[in-house]
């Protein structure tokens, strides 16, 4: 595909900044890309290597004014790349049909232009949307719903009675359905409670690889519109996570968490169950949530405290062997002027008893 410089400006809203006919054949990195390519600066380290790319243009902010190419200055030089990114690589959708090695129920419903690929099982009852793609050892259980233009990938499972929306990415090894966690102890044996519930899953919604979804102990496990969930996330049973939040790898969120909308969990982060996080919040890496944290924070550690508390917390940790040490000499100090002052007390409570002696 071909598209001038001015044309990729016009795409992302931006301005053009010395040859706005140069042609763009696609993008690659800063450090990669040649002749005919388009690359970004998204951080300012990076913009030493405008003098030593190749690219026919480069993506920058309105911070850099020149450079000895042409320019495409925007706002968010990340998101105009992606946008430009999506021009070069997007391909116009076409039916594969079902192939003869797939089952699909003779109950199912499908849509129209569908791919099915072999070795896809379609259960009874389910509902498979227009244009909607199933990878190879792709399973679809009974009276399960997939909405419009989803792909999913190889080796997904996707329980009885799970509803997908439209445009729903699901990458390889995702289960969306499985069993809550719920077990009860009658004495040392684990009684399993009965997980009854659905997931439901809203529009524009991308879930990464391995990642699992558990169904419901009653109602809903939900994940809203516009969410981005991560390789290797656990959502636990009667979640619900708000529209377009950001999930990122290995997170794990325990059951009948509310999570708000537009909220950020950073890797490897863990949320207790039964709590709520409002909306607009930033968690950080590895922080440990166990309490409510009210909309509009940034927060991290374990328990997460607001980010700059928690900078001056951690600059504090090294210096505390030294601040235990004077601790210690200092009650050692005090000590040593309580046994003096003891000591002059008795000797001043003698001198007036001496000073009082009748026999004297």
């Amino acid at each position: 595909m071909e598209k001038t410089l001015k044309e990729l400006a016009q795409l992302v809203g931006g301005e053009v900044i010395g040859d706005g006919k140069v042609k763009i054949f696609g993008v690659a990195p800063i450090e990669e890309a040649q002749k005919g390519e388009i690359t970004f600066v998204a951080h300012p380290r990076f913009l030493p290597k405008l003098k030593q790319t190749e690219a026919s243009a480069v993506i920058v902010s309105p911070k850099v004014r020149e450079a000895d190419k042409p320019l495409l200055r925007v706002a968010n030089p990340y998101l105009a790349f992606a946008k430009i990114l999506e021009v070069y690589v997007h391909r116009p959708y076409e039916s594969r049909g079902v192939d003869q090695r797939a089952w699909v129920s003779p109950t199912a419903k499908l849509g129209e232009k569908v791919s099915i690929y072999p070795f896809v099982y379609v259960g009874n009852h389910a509902e498979i949307g227009n244009r909607v793609t199933l990878f190879p050892g792709v399973f679809v259980g009974d009276n399960a719903f997939i909405g419009d233009d989803t792909l999913v990938y190889p080796n997904v499972c996707i329980y009885g009675g799970s509803r997908i929306g439209k445009r729903v990415t699901l990458h390889g090894g995702v289960i969306v359905g499985s069993d809550g966690f719920g077990f009860a102890k009658d004495g040392r044996r684990n009684v399993k409670i009965p997980q009854i519930g659905i997931v439901e899953i809203g529009d524009d919604v991308e879930i990464g690889a391995n990642t699992t979804v558990d169904r419901a102990a009653m109602g809903k496990t939900v994940i809203k519109k516009g969410v981005i969930i991560d390789n290797l996330v656990q959502v636990a049973h009667s979640v619900i996570i708000g529209e377009d939040s950001i999930i990122v790898a290995q997170v794990g969120i325990a059951g009948s968490t509310k999570i708000g909308a537009n909220v950020i969990l950073a890797g490897q982060v863990g949320v207790v169950d039964h709590i709520e996080i409002g909306d607009n919040v930033m968690v950080g890496p590895q922080s440990g949530v166990v309490k409510d944290i009210p909309p509009n924070q940034v927060v991290t550690g374990t328990p997460p405290l607001p980010h700059k508390e928690q900078l001056r917390a951690v600059l504090t940790f090294p210096k505390l062997p030294e601040m235990w040490r004077k601790i210690g000499q200092l009650e050692a100090k005090v000590r040593t002027l309580e046994a003096g002052q003891n000591v002059r007390r008795k000797t001043f409570h003698q001198s007036l008893e001496d000073t009082h002696d009748p026999d004297q």
